[in-house]
């Protein structure tokens, strides 16, 4: 059974950051694709950033520069460090998982995503 469980969330001023943590149980992070989503209050869930096999990775364009996704396959540990947080950043945060044996790259549509993580809140005050 696959588990993915979020970490790191909290409560930053604007210009702060975070670090998120997502880890994998039932599930091997090797050759898969891996993402970020998230969903502020009144508004759906939006893919934030990707990482496949390779290290191969996409952004939003509204974090780029800011945000940077990584993954540590020993440690079965998805993460995203978020630097230079704004207002529009709070949102809860959600890990999503492939179910493709070897994927390079994925969208960031929810649809390509077959697991999924219970989310951890981030809010930005100024």
């Amino acid at each position: 059974q696959v588990q993915l469980v979020e970490s790191g969330g909290g409560s930053v001023q604007a210009g702060g950051s975070l670090r998120l943590s997502c880890s994998a149980s039932g599930y091997s992070t090797d050759n898969s694709c891996m993402a970020w989503f998230r969903q502020a209050p009144g508004k759906e869930r939006a893919g934030v950033a990707v990482i496949g096999a390779f290290g191969t990775t996409s952004y939003a364009d509204s974090v780029k520069g800011r945000f940077t996704i990584s993954q540590d396959n020993a440690k079965r540990t998805l993460y995203l460090q978020m630097n230079s947080l704004k207002n529009e950043d709070t949102a809860m945060y959600y890990c999503a998982a492939t179910a493709r044996v070897l994927c390079v790259l994925a969208r960031l549509t929810e649809n390509e995503y077959r697991y999924w993580g219970q989310g951890t809140q981030v809010t930005v005050s100024s």
